[in-house]
């Protein structure tokens, strides 16, 4: 059966913590390890489900793939023959999986990849995707749970103007574009520090791509690609995962290995919330108040508020002076951790995309269940600061994100421990034997 999570509250957390590199940046450079036959050496790798998902996933396409945890170092040994369906009992675990599409059109111009599961968080559709592949000569159809993909006359370059700038799509585009003939150009791109990451892989790959890091990229095609040794960005959101722990708990913990330029309005909002940012060669710290101060937050794309963070400005706002007003601006459904942080006394009011949060002294202890990775770090964070004993069940979404999470915590002073659904379970069928 799934583990539990177990946290006595309330605890003070303050210490030190690591940042490994980016989940949002590993899956999809893993993906574009396919374009170049050969290995190619991922470094800075988080020790996290989905980095043994994706390895799972690569095998299945015919690469060799070994990941060293110790090394914190993936190997990935492409042959110059890939294998083209991503099945769905990989793909339905890990939405990132559908970033094999653009890399597997390019390679073999043929794919077939299940439509991705992931979290619960809202509709994500696969249309901008689609619709680029199609601008670039795909023929594309959806049936029995797949998405076909079909080149036959080769990959060539296009315009894509985004009405929304999709990190997935984003990335898809850019890399099949890679081996197109000719020039693509994607306007009003993703910008986040992860697009970038995989950017300058794809570069040193031996790809042309301009406009790195703007909202307009350029690729010219080249014939072949070539594998390469490249390093994860740091972990934008684990970093301000610990920020938002140190300043719900009032507490005080140094983050190493972060990139504070990736975080500007995060540790902007954290300072505003009363917290004290300090910064670090390798690095930030954060030193907060007893009670934070309410904050309002919009997430928006990057350079904006990021939507991952926001379950964090919730559980920040339940326990601070007044009230705050939360906007969910990326992923509609978002709010659904709302009502399991309301059993832990918070007091949240939902308008449509929009959450008032008004703060109360302290949360107190309850069963919760966590329905997506962040939502579920929240919910242990918050219950830091319940009276009393939660049980966050749903671990296995935080071990997708979170490398060591309930021992980092315990380290920072967390008085947190995780244990089988099932001991959990015989414990309490004990207590009402008795």
């Amino acid at each position: 059966m799934e583990d539990v999570v177990v946290v006595h509250g309330p605890s003070r957390l303050s210490g030190t913590v690591t940042v490994p590199g980016a989940k949002n940046s590993v899956l999809k450079l893993m993906a574009a390890a396919l374009l170049a036959q050969g290995e190619t050496t991922i470094t800075n790798v988080p020790d996290i489900q989905d980095v043994w998902i994706m390895s799972d996933l690569l095998r299945r396409l015919g690469c060799a793939v070994t990941y060293d945890v110790g090394s914190a170092t993936v190997a990935i040994d492409v042959p110059a023959e890939l294998r083209h369906q991503a099945d769905y009992d990989l793909v339905r675990a890990m939405r990132a999986s559908i970033s094999v599409l653009g890399p597997l059109i390019a390679r073999c111009h043929v794919a077939e990849v299940a439509l991705p599961g992931g979290d619960a968080i809202g509709s994500r559709g696969l249309d901008m995707h689609r619709a680029g592949l199609e601008r670039m000569g795909a023929i594309i159809v959806i049936e029995h749970g797949y998405l076909t993909a079909r080149v036959p006359g080769g990959l060539y370059g296009a315009l894509h103007s985004f009405d929304f700038p999709s990190v997935g799509a984003t990335e898809n585009l850019m890399m099949a574009a890679t081996l197109a003939e000719g020039e693509t150009v994607i306007e009003n791109a993703a910008r986040e520090p992860e697009i970038t990451d995989i950017a300058r892989m794809l570069l040193s790959m031996g790809a042309k791509i301009e406009g790195v890091g703007s909202s307009t990229l350029t690729i010219t095609g080249v014939e072949r690609l070539e594998p390469t040794v490249h390093r994860v960005v740091p972990d934008r959101i684990v970093a301000g995962t610990w920020a938002f722990a140190a300043a719900i708990t009032g507490g005080s913990i140094e983050v190493l290995g972060a990139e504070p330029d990736h975080m500007g309005v995060v540790l902007d909002k954290l300072s505003q919330a009363g917290s004290r940012v300090s910064f670090r060669e390798d690095g930030f710290a954060i030193t907060a108040p007893d009670r934070p101060q309410p904050i309002n937050v919009s997430t928006l794309p990057y350079p904006g508020f990021p939507t991952d963070l926001q379950p964090f400005v919730v559980a920040l706002n339940a326990v601070a002076t007044g009230s705050g007003m939360v906007t969910e601006n990326v992923f509609e459904a978002r709010w659904g951790f709302t009502s399991e942080l309301a059993r832990l006394g918070a007091v949240v009011r939902l308008d449509g995309h929009h959450a008032l949060v008004t703060g109360i002294e302290r949360l107190s202890g309850a069963p919760v269940e966590a329905n997506d990775i962040r939502a579920g770090a929240a919910l242990v964070i918050a219950a830091m600061v319940a009276d009393g004993v939660t049980e966050v069940s749903g671990a296995a979404h935080i071990d997708r994100g979170y490398e060591g999470f309930v021992e980092q915590l315990q380290s920072l002073g967390g008085l947190i421990e995780r244990r089988p659904a099932d001991q959990e379970a015989a414990h309490e069928q004990g207590s009402l034997k008795n």
